[in-house]
């Protein structure tokens, strides 16, 4: 089954682009939502599961409600309050949020640094 993760802007999606593999379709609200657009994302998401992963700001909260009642089996990805953003959450803050949505054989790993590696 294919997977579709929907986000405010492209930034949004730039920054999940990096850490996730083309498997995943990023799609884009670009912040409003009027009918025509809606009915465009359900079109695109089709029959794929179907991800929710918007700010922790009123709008994105508003934005995650509209989108709630349009994809009702939607899973829900969070990023913590105080970050900018989807865009400005840490890589390894969405790796943690990737993973808990079950997405990690879809997450590109950043490479480990060897100098930050415990000695032996």
């Amino acid at each position: 089954m294919s997977i579709v993760i929907i986000v405010e802007g492209k930034n949004d999606k730039a920054r999940l682009r990096r850490l996730l593999t083309d498997d995943i379709t990023i799609l884009c609200t670009f912040g409003s939502l009027n009918t025509l657009k809606l009915e465009d994302l359900r079109q695109k998401a089709g029959s794929s599961e179907v991800f929710l992963f918007t700010d922790n700001d009123s709008s994105g909260k508003k934005i995650r409600g509209i989108l709630r009642d349009l994809f009702p089996d939607a899973e829900q990805i969070y990023t913590r309050r105080g970050y900018a953003g989807v865009e400005g959450t840490p890589d390894e803050y969405l790796i943690q949020q990737l993973e808990k949505a079950g997405l990690e054989e879809f997450i590109i790993y950043p490479p480990v640094d060897p100098a930050l590696q415990p000695m032996k």
